[in-house]
């Protein structure tokens, strides 16, 4: 089927989510377990211990959770601070937070700590950016927040941009004066996977939110095939991406392919499916790149089909580089809960 597809539904009980383009899974979205604190969820936490040498500084969370600020200069023990989760807590780590909160919908993110007012860099057209930026100093006036103007935002109306940013202006205010307190609380909690794909994802073809959307649209087997390590890609190659304890290994075959350029064919098709595939199996830390074999003299081409591919991920990663033995090694923000961890415990 061509165009796109967003399907909301349950998976195994969960509240899930599924962008499907062209057929194929594009991205995914499935409810952690409950015990799980996720991220975006903002707290009023308190500052338990330092840790000397590092700089950081473990926080008091509700419900006996604890916290990592990396950043705890200035701090004391006992004191009330407001921070949001970045990102999901490994194993019996900490989970990890900052105090550079983050108000965000689906046309704008207002930013308590970081004042100004900008609209995104993916909006070129001269007319929008004007037209945007005449809303935001309408609502935002003298406010001291600062504010983001997301990309979909110039295919909005005035009145859903503008209403957008009051709604998220006043949250903010609203959240920062519950900052006092002796006990740590939950203030916001992080967006399920239904909010979440309304406020990220780009506006489909088709949505279909009743029940039994992901039979329709066959979102079980593709659930499936993304528990597995196998990537089929295109002329017949094929890519496994297998997460173990320390990093994620990712392997390129060429599959039948015997021609010279196999090799280079391979590589450029992993780097365009390489996000996705990570995205959609919930994977981040270190990533190490298994190409196959190609001359040097293709590294430079293989490299920015990389750089092009994750810069329109959306999720953070930084394109490392290559190690002595050929791979290539890269590092993700872990924003997501691996699949398999997320659907532990489901039947």
């Amino acid at each position: 089927m061509k165009g796109s597809v967003i399907a909301l539904d349950r998976y195994k009980g969960r509240m899930a989510a599924a962008r499907i383009v062209d057929g194929h899974l594009e991205d995914l979205l499935i409810e952690p377990p409950e015990s799980v604190t996720l991220p975006g969820a903002i707290f009023r936490a308190i500052c338990d211990r330092p840790l000397k040498g590092q700089g950081g500084m473990m926080l008091r969370l509700p419900d006996g959770e604890t916290g990592f600020l990396r950043q705890g200069k200035g701090l004391k023990p006992g004191q009330a601070i407001l921070v949001q989760v970045t990102g999901f807590a490994e194993d019996v780590k900490a989970v990890p937070v900052t105090q550079k909160l983050l108000f965000k919908s689906r046309f704008a993110i207002v930013t308590p700590d970081a004042p100004g007012l900008n609209v995104s860099r993916s909006i070129r057209d001269d007319d929008d950016r004007v037209r945007l930026l005449e809303i935001a100093h309408d609502v935002m006036q003298e406010a001291d927040e600062g504010l983001i103007l997301r990309s979909v935002a110039a295919t909005a109306s005035d009145d859903e941009i503008a209403e957008d940013i009051a709604q998220m202006l006043d949250l903010s205010r609203s959240v920062r004066k519950d900052g006092d307190g002796a006990t740590p609380e939950l203030l916001i909690d992080g967006a399920d996977p239904h909010h979440q794909a309304w406020r990220e994802w780009p506006e489909p073809d088709q949505l279909d939110a009743a029940d039994g959307a992901f039979d329709r649209h066959e979102v079980d087997d593709m659930i499936d095939a993304a528990l597995g390590s196998r990537v089929p890609l295109p002329g017949g190659a094929t890519v496994f991406v297998e997460p173990t304890r320390a990093l994620v290994a990712v392997d390129v075959n060429t599959g039948g392919d015997t021609s010279p350029a196999a090799g280079l064919k391979a590589n450029i098709a992993t780097a365009h499916a390489l996000p996705r595939a990570l995205r959609c199996r919930g994977l981040g830390g270190q990533i190490v790149v298994d190409f196959a074999p190609s001359p040097k003299k293709d590294r430079r081409q293989i490299e920015q089909a990389l750089r092009a591919a994750f810069r329109a991920d959306g999720i953070e990663t930084s394109l490392v580089g290559w190690t002595t033995l050929g791979n290539f090694e890269l590092q993700r923000k872990r924003e997501r809960m691996s699949l398999r961890a997320c659907l532990k415990g489901t039947k």
